[in-house]
């Protein structure tokens, strides 16, 4: 069975070349002892052509030893019986035919090589010269086999490398589609964390305008602007996070950490939501910024669920930390029963579980004494491995 891996790689002009000249170099050499051998004696002009016609003729047999390795290189075998000139086209032949894996093709050719060589040596009788030329001959031919073997095993070589490097360019491309689906994962959670908290604002204030009949003009006001300034945050925001996909290189945007929780706050208040906080948090200057960032989306993602769950119920969200001992979150709202989960309910949820995970800490959520309690546990120093990114 034809085994493709056997095939020889293509060769350029010069690899044709090279191997035409080496195998020309012999017919010259024995031409030049056969012309000397004419020039003294007129009565070998007939073996003498007989002689280089054959040698031609292996010349021309040369031209299919890559298609047809094994015939071309038992002809040329056989031709050197008869023929010196023959030899080069034969050990060309020879050497092309060893660098396949056709390890019984291949001995028998050497076999009728070497008993080509042993015939032709005695035909004049055997003396020092016959043992001379057959020991000559047995080395070139010895030679011309380890040479062969050397040849195959830089191409296994070659090949092997080759292999390597297609392995590594399907890993690479691997990843890159790994990344992708991982960025894709990032842009999607990050817009959730930003979009849910502002659109449960925007839904909050819409509906104090839509069933609030008490309200004063001034405050009507008030309240559509606040709803134009979530509106146009929520844009901001969207394009932040959005322009990571754009982004070559350039700044990051500032990240919002624990020193921004206090203007979240405002805003979840100023939209109508009743709010209390107890953060104990000591020397929270010395809070990695990674770790804050996830402790704000982590707040943030817990007031828009109690929002989408608990509408109108008091919120009481408790940090505590310091150096060494990691930072805890805790926030805790009503859970009145029957309430029907919003669009996308517990969603937030798995998300805040991924993104606590990711920066290796804990996250716990329980309902107790009617209240709904979210526990999330990080260290303080987060976990290098940023899954969610560092977007919005």
């Amino acid at each position: 069975m034809h085994d493709p891996v056997d095939d020889p790689p293509p060769l350029d002009q010069q690899g044709i070349a090279l191997r035409y000249l080496c195998a020309v170099l012999p017919m010259v050499f024995y031409g030049v002892i056969l012309f000397v051998v004419v020039f003294r004696d007129r009565d070998r002009l007939v073996p003498a052509l007989v002689d280089v016609g054959l040698g031609v003729i292996g010349l021309i047999l040369m031209r299919r030893r890559r298609d047809r390795p094994w015939p071309v290189a038992l002809a040329t075998a056989l031709l050197t019986l008869y023929s010196t000139t023959a030899v080069g086209p034969a050990q060309v032949a020879y050497v092309s035919l060893g660098t396949r894996r056709r390890w019984r093709q291949f001995i028998s050719v050497a076999v009728v090589s070497w008993l080509a060589l042993a015939a032709r040596s005695s035909w004049g009788g055997v003396d020092q010269a016959t043992v001379v030329s057959l020991a000559t001959g047995t080395a070139v031919l010895g030679g011309l086999t380890v040479f062969s073997l050397y040849l195959r095993s830089r191409r296994d070589l070659a090949a092997s490398q080759r292999e390597a490097a297609l392995a590594a360019e399907r890993e690479q491309s691997r990843r890159i589609e790994q990344a992708k689906l991982s960025e894709r994962v990032k842009i999607a959670q990050e817009m959730h964390d930003v979009l849910a908290h502002r659109i449960s604002l925007l839904s909050m204030l819409a509906g104090g305008l839509a069933y609030r009949t008490d309200l004063s003009p001034e405050e009507t006001r008030e309240v559509a602007l606040a709803i134009q300034q979530n509106a146009h945050q929520s844009l901001n925001e969207l394009r932040t996070v959005l322009g990571g996909l754009r982004r070559d290189g350039a700044p990051e945007p500032p990240q919002p950490s624990l020193a921004h929780l206090d203007a979240l706050f405002d805003e979840v208040r100023a939209a109508g939501q009743q709010l209390e906080v107890d953060d104990t948090v000591d020397d929270r200057d010395l809070l990695p910024a990674q770790t804050g960032r996830h402790a704000y989306r982590i707040v943030q993602e817990a007031l828009t669920n109690a929002r989408k769950h608990a509408p109108g119920s008091r919120v009481r969200a408790e940090l505590d930390g310091r150096p060494g001992d990691g930072l805890r979150i805790r926030v805790s709202n009503p859970a009145p029963s029957g309430t029907p989960a919003g669009p996308g309910g517990r969603l937030g949820l798995v998300g805040l579980a991924e993104r606590t995970q990711m920066a290796g800490g804990v996250l716990r959520h329980t309902v107790q004494d009617g209240q709904f309690i979210l526990d999330a546990q990080l260290p303080w120093e987060a976990a290098h491995c940023d899954a969610l990114g560092d977007r919005g």
